[in-house]
């Protein structure tokens, strides 16, 4: 069973199953995709990028990101059909981030990781101090 949503695009209230969009949304993006795709089979355009695809066909930006980001319009067979990267802007052909993007925010939760394991360690011996009882002999007990 769906649940209610707001549709990405107009902001009407759907029972989202699949898809983010409504109903009619989602006619208006298939037919968007149609025009994309019989522009793309042909020969002398399937070396376009995006900014030509838009140009040509008047089929937003975002919306041909997004066919190609659902696999619906693949690069092995379009290869000039990269979006920019989410961090940094650089051309993709997959994902949502650049490769160099993904291994500086692996590196920085690495360094995290790292940071909050000496933290953690740092509590451990301070617990462990805190709980050590000293006894204090008195002159009495030296006697004894």
């Amino acid at each position: 069973m769906g649940e209610l949503a707001n549709c990405s695009n107009c902001n009407a209230v759907f029972v989202k199953h699949v898809r983010d969009v409504c109903q009619k949304c989602y006619q208006v993006e298939e037919e968007a995709f149609e025009i994309v795709y019989r522009f793309l089979m042909k020969r002398k355009n399937r070396e376009a990028t995006i900014i030509e695809i838009v140009e040509k066909t008047g089929v937003k930006e975002e919306l041909i990101i997004k066919f190609v980001k659902e696999n619906r319009l693949r690069t092995a067979q379009f290869p000039n059909l990269a979006y920019p990267c989410e961090r940094c802007s650089v051309p993709i052909h997959t994902g949502r981030i650049c490769n160099d993007c993904f291994k500086q925010l692996t590196r920085d939760l690495n360094q995290e990781k790292e940071i909050e394991e000496q933290i953690s360690k740092r509590k451990q011996v301070e617990r462990e101090q805190e709980n050590v009882y000293y006894t204090i002999k008195t002159e009495d007990q030296h006697r004894k």
